[in-house]
């Protein structure tokens, strides 16, 4: 078969052996583990170095979370969202990327043909190339929206003025932890989400005791409600919705999208170059994130499917890996140990399947649980709501997954993933000491509990016997 003359033509030398399109977690360490292996790097990112996780979610959110538990004011929590930024921010600097050996440039990349990339007039050859463009929030096609005072993840931290009544739409993570922070700060908040429950991939038991501190907030709850439009209501706006009790208005100062986030593939030359997309329209990858273009990679929220700020740099860093060395050998992201955490009160955290995940794949488990309100430390400062719910197989102290809810939970999940990455079982947690009183101790309680349950009652039996004779036969 004759070869196609239209077909892009592969360089015989190349400018880089890797480009870098997106600096945020995972194209940052995709640059950085480049660079420090002497690879010739170039990193482009057409916004802030950091992406959004430092300048408009993980952090500005987590500060405004922690300022609005401290009791700030809304001003005052401003200024802790910017100090964070400001503290964190030369971490992610163009300045420390560049002293680190990154070829760093700023404005809109776009991909020619699979090995050429233009940026600011430049061609540039390039072996790899990782595509790390992120994600960004969804906006519905409400009637009204338009014309209405929105914002989203993105946008919230540009309001100069606390919101009297805000209505938040959407009950996931991000739609949860602000509508607590703001309902801290003082605003009146009303979320409306419309699957039956908050945080719709947890266990019900989860979602009903978040369900449960929110509405002790005063936070009006709306699940089971779908949003039709947004209507103008006398000087102001409201949000037209439909739920058990049929159609109705919630007035708003400001509403909050928070409904999902949809990977940025436009604008960069991947349609025009071929590469393809999956039906979710994130970038379609291989277990090694190759593309169809094996050369081409693709990691963090733009492929998916997780949307975690560590789990983009995990995959960063395997993506550059993979690029450079792939002809070589190639490198697997961990999938099965992948922690996540809500940042609500009670903190959400948990790693490996849930219920709710072992059902619908049809996998057997059983349930050992440990309440916190047995927890000496959590007693000791009066933050005993919550539990730890392993899952284990019938019979076996394999983890299948651990599900925290309670203070501290993101911080309590750790040696819960490092127990599923290295498949160390609950006797190994039971037999390692922690220290006291903390709220590690609370993994090997739920330990001992299954160890308990696993008794054999023949052994227990023979040990009564045995101890009875040592005692010179009594009964």
């Amino acid at each position: 078969m004759a070869a196609n003359p239209h077909a892009p033509r592969r360089p015989r030398r190349f400018d880089r052996n890797l480009i870098v399109i997106g600096a945020g977690a995972g194209g940052l360490v995709a640059a950085y583990l480049s660079a420090a292996l002497r690879a010739r790097v170039t990193l482009i990112e057409r916004g802030r170095m950091g992406g959004d996780c430092l300048n408009s979610g993980c952090v500005p959110s987590k500060a405004l979370i922690h300022a609005a538990a401290a009791g700030l004011d809304f001003a005052a929590a401003k200024a802790r969202i910017e100090a964070a930024i400001t503290a964190i921010a030369p971490h992610d600097s163009i300045a420390r990327y560049e002293s680190l050996g990154v070829d760093v440039r700023v404005g809109e990349a776009r991909l020619l043909d699979p090995w050429r990339v233009a940026i600011g007039g430049e061609i540039l050859t390039t072996r790899a190339i990782v595509i790390a463009a992120g994600a960004a929030p969804v906006i519905p096609p409400l009637p009204g929206l338009a014309e209405a005072p929105f914002v989203t993840s993105e946008t919230l931290w540009d309001l100069a003025d606390l919101p009297r009544r805000l209505v938040i739409l959407g009950g996931g993570p991000i739609g949860c932890e602000l509508a607590q922070a703001f309902a801290r700060l003082g605003t009146a908040v009303t979320l409306v989400e419309q699957a039956p429950s908050l945080l719709s991939r947890e266990d019900d038991e989860v979602s009903a005791l978040l369900a449960k501190a929110m509405a002790r907030q005063g936070i009006t709850l709306l699940t089971g409600h779908r949003a039709l439009a947004v209507t103008r209501e006398g000087g102001g706006f409201a949000l037209r919705i439909e739920g058990g009790g049929g159609p109705r208005e919630i007035v708003f100062d400001r509403l909050l999208l928070a409904i999902g986030r949809k990977p940025r593939v436009d604008g960069y030359g991947l349609e025009e170059i071929g590469v393809r997309l999956t039906a979710r329209g994130t970038v379609a990858t291989n277990p090694w994130l190759q593309t169809n273009y094996p050369h081409i990679l693709a990691c963090g929220d733009v492929a998916g499917p997780w949307q975690f700020t560590h789990m983009a740099g995990h995959q960063g860093g395997i993506a550059a890996l993979n690029g450079l060395f792939g002809w070589l050998w190639r490198l697997r992201p961990e999938t099965r140990a992948v922690p996540a955490v809500t940042f609500t009160s009670p903190e959400i955290a948990r790693v490996g399947l849930n219920e709710r995940e072992a059902r619908e794949k049809g996998i057997g488990y059983e349930v050992t649980r440990y309440d916190l309100a047995e927890l000496d430390r959590a007693l000791i400062e009066g933050e005993s709501e919550g539990f730890v719910k392993i899952l284990t197989p019938p019979g076996r102290d394999r983890l299948l997954g651990v599900t925290i809810v309670g203070h501290g939970a993101g911080e309590m999940l750790a040696p819960a993933t490092l127990a599923l990455r290295h498949r160390l079982g609950l006797r190994k947690i039971l037999a390692t000491i922690q220290p006291y009183p903390t709220r590690s101790e609370a993994l090997r309680a739920a330990a001992g509990l299954w160890r308990q349950n696993h008794a054999s009652p023949r052994a227990l039996a023979w040990l009564a016997r045995l101890h009875a004779w040592r005692r010179g036969g009594e009964g």
